[in-house]
């Protein structure tokens, strides 16, 4: 039979976040045609910065997972851009807790020196203290599961890490406000309690310190930009189309099956293929008009736990801060409200005094970021009272500035620049729902196990990114994008090769 030549088949894709482009270059090195569409005026989705004067203030990025040439997901990353041109910084102190009454707390990334740290410090919690460090340690090699991966890879990997298998199992069904009650040091206590990292499974913490030490989570200088960019311009020598200001408005389906979408101005864009990385909420219950769910769905949305949203006063100052921890948590005296139904008893500054392209020499941009799940009330207030939403973010920003100033004195008349963002802002930038800032919290009860990528009742059609895998994070888009594309080419009966560029593709 004489093989039939067709145009490529085509892959439309919803969101031009980093889910979204991964996918985008791993079905162009298939040898799709691509064309990702976003809402907004620049990729990235949630993974951004933006300047102010002679600042760059960063949303997203803390660390990377394959940071390591020999880590977990490098060689993945290097699948869809060029990691290794990335400058990475490992700091020796992650993490800094301290007390207004000058008590404090490092979280050391190196996993000895923080035992050491933590014995020194806190020798009434030494059991638990040895037990924490010793799951680090073993589950440091503990490999990413996949959602493409076949049964063979998950046995192979399951039986490398058959001995470690209970370990994971048991501290993933802790949640890390009931572990840091086993502590008696205050400090340790709240390193586990406080915010979201309370209500996440504590093995979460583990792996995060385990890839520390392992040098395999570290910041690349330039932050999340210097990680999307990279993306897009593979996207673009592969010949796949990224459209800005292009806000989708309906999935279109005929016979049960994906044939495009219908941007907001009436556009059509006919595909073989559309894959929605956009917010999950919005992709069930309004791209697809409540069609294609089941209770299942229905019941996670409805009862579902989420990442908070989050409002972040950013600031640019007029002092070098490189003595200082990159993180430092402030445990308040007296809590700050964030809104009529948030209380924080403690905050977080990033002093970003690490990476040189986001403040002058001698200068340094410093963000805090404050988690709210009262999103409502900030997209309302935008919504009815502009006037009252511009006081309110004053006023935050005035609280967030006095706090700074009692633990770097002088510093208030330092600051040339300030910019408050709020849940309404991250409404606005993704659709995201609830303004939650990664999805899905990965609870004891949750887990981390992916949710499905397929919606019932409708074929060719996927969805990737933070509402498909728990956990959120730059690593969910990479496996998630992968898994997609993957099942794509199955279904297609087209090779998944990544890395590699498929001119026949077309020829069925």
């Amino acid at each position: 039979m004489t093989a039939v030549t067709q145009g490529p088949r085509k892959i439309v894709i919803i969101g031009g976040g980093i889910a979204g482009l991964c996918a985008a270059v791993y079905a162009a090195q298939a040898g799709y045609q691509v064309e990702v569409l976003d809402q907004h005026s620049a990729p990235g989705g949630l993974a951004t910065s933006w300047s102010r004067g002679e600042y760059t203030f960063e949303t997203c990025l803390h660390w990377l997972v394959g940071s390591n040439p020999k880590g977990t997901l490098h060689a993945q990353w290097q699948e869809v851009f060029d990691i290794d041109r990335l400058t990475f910084i490992q700091p020796e102190e992650y993490l800094r807790l301290e007390s207004e009454r000058s008590e404090t707390l490092s979280i050391y990334s190196d996993v000895a020196r923080l035992e050491s740290e933590l014995l020194k410090i806190a020798p009434e919690d030494r059991v638990e203290i040895r037990r924490f460090a010793s799951a680090i340690r073993r589950l440091a090699d503990f490999p990413l599961l996949e959602a493409g991966d076949t049964w063979s890879q998950r046995v192979s990997a399951f039986l490398r890490m058959a001995l470690r298998l209970p370990l994971l199992i048991r501290w993933a069904r802790i949640s890390g406000e009931e572990y840091g009650r086993r502590f008696k040091h205050p400090l340790l206590r709240r390193f586990f309690t406080e915010g979201t990292s309370g209500r996440i499974s504590v093995v979460a913490i583990v792996f995060m310190l385990a890839w520390m030490s392992r040098a395999n989570a570290a910041y690349p200088i330039g932050g999340s930009k210097a990680i999307i960019w990279p993306i897009v311009e593979r996207l673009t020598a592969l010949g796949g189309r990224l459209r800005v200001g292009a806000k989708v408005e309906a999935i279109l389906v005929e016979n049960d099956a994906a044939v495009g979408v219908r941007l907001a101005d009436g556009e059509i864009i006919k595909a073989d293929w559309v894959i929605s990385a956009a917010d999950g909420h919005a992709t069930i219950y309004d791209l697809l008009g409540s069609k294609y769910k089941d209770d299942a769905i229905d019941k996670l949305y409805g009862k579902g736990e989420t990442f908070p949203s989050y409002l972040q006063v950013s600031l640019g100052i007029k002092r070098d801060l490189s003595n200082e921890p990159g993180h430092l948590t402030r445990v308040l005296d007296t809590p700050l409200m964030i809104d009529p139904q948030t209380w924080a008893d403690a905050i977080t500054f990033r002093n970003f005094h690490f990476d040189p392209t986001f403040a002058p020499r001698g200068k340094t941009a410093v963000t805090c970021f404050l988690p709210t799940y009262n999103f409502g009330y900030w997209v309302d207030l935008q919504r009815r009272d502009i006037a009252r939403y511009e006081r309110e973010k004053q006023r935050i920003a005035a609280a967030v500035v006095t706090i700074l100033e009692r633990r770097f004195s002088g510093v208030r008349e330092q600051i040339e620049i300030f910019d408050v963002s709020t849940p309404a802002s991250v409404v606005s930038f993704t659709r995201n729902w609830k303004g939650s800032m990664e999805g899905w919290l990965p609870t004891p009860r949750a887990g981390f196990g992916t949710r499905r990528q397929t919606l019932p009742g409708l074929s060719r059609f996927l969805m990737v990114g933070q509402w498909v895998q728990p956990g959120g994070g730059l690593p969910t888009g990479l496996m998630t994008a992968r898994a997609a594309i993957q099942s794509v080419c199955k279904q297609d009966g087209l090779l998944f090769s990544p890395g590699r560029i498929h001119s026949d593709a077309s020829v069925r």
